[in-house]
C-alpha cells in the first residue's frame, strides 16, 4: 500500500488518500489522472487493469484502488 500511496501522492500530494474516499465523486482525480494511476501501477505491481474495472468505485479512494491491485494480482 505503501508504494501506492506514493504512486498518488506524485499526481497530488495535498490529499490525504489515506482517508479520501471520493477522489472520483468530488473530481479530485481526472481522467488524465487516472491514466497514470494505472500505468504506473501496471508497471509497480505487473498487473493490467482490464477496462471493465475502470470504474469510479475502484478509484474513489486508495483503500478501493489497493482492493483492486489485490484482486488482480490473484487472477
Amino acid at each position: 500500500m505503501d508504494k501506492l500511496l506514493e504512486i498518488l501522492k506524485e499526481l497530488h500530494s495535498d490529499v490525504d488518500y489515506e482517508n479520501c474516499t471520493t477522489l472520483i465523486d468530488d473530481k479530485i482525480l481526472d481522467s488524465f489522472d487516472i491514466i497514470s494511476i494505472i500505468t504506473e501501477v501496471s508497471s509497480e505491481f505487473d498487473v493490467q487493469i482490464p477496462a471493465g474495472e475502470i470504474i469510479p468505485e475502484n478509484f474513489n479512494s486508495a483503500a478501493s484502488l489497493w482492493a483492486l491491485i489485490g484482486r488482480l494480482m490473484d487472477e
